[in-house]
């Protein structure tokens, strides 16, 4: 197939990409933002859309709306785009996230559950809206919710490392929060899963079936590098360098890919300390 991907050099794209290779597809990378051409998608096949300003910021006014933008908007344009193409790719794989449930403490949420409240969630419930606007189009729509996607070259995992690796890492507040993650590798093959997949469609849960505390967490990663957690870091900490973005933080989602499961797709990383294990030696 001929896969148009927006996002492409982001941390998943840089995922992504060889998967696509290794799976026979041509990937075409997508960099026109908000305005995304049609004449960029004719002849495609499948579009995997992963664009968006990153929520790991301070939420000022501004970055909210960056954040809201990228996403809907953004989402938006590359539906009006598709709708102006002579022939449409058959289906439209398209980012969300786990945080569309907001914080659930520790009641088990899984693509069939209704969504949350707050900033997150009302953003990613736009999100989706807008890549299903696709479905009126003849196109299948697969939507990712991703959650913490774990690799060394980014996101939480790269964030955490430096600080575990001195000995100074530990739980954030109690620790008692659920954590969805999910191996990089697992995260990109699922997405060429959702695209290669002809009868897969609507809400997928991008998250290992087996979520972890954050203690747990917290343990499992100071022991795969063989140095204490003994420091915690308090609430009131995060609220000062995150403002609002700390709730996310410090919420809690144990997310269970259910629907995932049950469209065919195999976890390599199931558990954490094995997800762990493979990226920390």
């Amino acid at each position: 197939m001929r896969i148009a991907v927006t996002g492409g050099t982001g941390f998943i794209g840089g995922r992504l990409i060889p998967r696509l290779r290794a799976h026979g597809h041509e990937s075409v990378l997508l960099r026109h933002g908000d305005d995304w051409p049609a004449v960029a998608l004719e002849g495609m096949d499948a579009v995997i859309h992963l664009a968006g300003e990153p929520v790991a910021q301070r939420w000022t006014a501004d970055a909210k709306r960056r954040i809201r933008e990228s996403r809907v908007e953004g989402t938006e344009g590359l539906v009006h785009a598709l709708a102006d193409t002579a022939r449409r790719p058959a289906v439209l794989v398209s980012g969300s996230a786990i945080g569309f449930y907001g914080d659930r403490g520790d009641e088990e949420v899984t693509e069939k559950s209704t969504p949350g409240s707050g900033f997150l969630a009302g953003v990613t419930r736009e999100w989706e809206a807008a890549a299903d606007g696709a479905a009126a189009l003849g196109i299948r729509v697969v939507k990712i919710r991703t959650g913490i996607v774990l690799g060394r070259e980014g996101g939480t995992l790269a964030k955490l490392l430096p600080i575990f690796r001195v000995g100074i890492g530990g739980r954030v507040g109690s620790g008692r929060q659920w954590m969805s993650w999910i191996h990089a590798d697992d995260m990109a093959e699922l997405l060429v899963f959702a695209a290669e997949q002809g009868g897969v469609c609507g809400a997928l849960n991008g998250t290992a079936p087996n979520p972890a505390t954050n203690a747990e967490f917290t343990r499992q990663l100071a022991a795969e590098l063989h140095r204490p957690a003994v420091f915690p870091v308090p609430l009131f900490a995060l609220r000062l360098l995150y403002g609002e973005m700390a709730e996310v933080v410090a919420g809690s989602q144990r997310v269970l890919p259910r629907a995932t499961e049950a469209a065919g797709f195999r976890f390599r990383y199931p558990e954490l300390r094995g997800a762990l294990n493979e990226l920390l030696t």
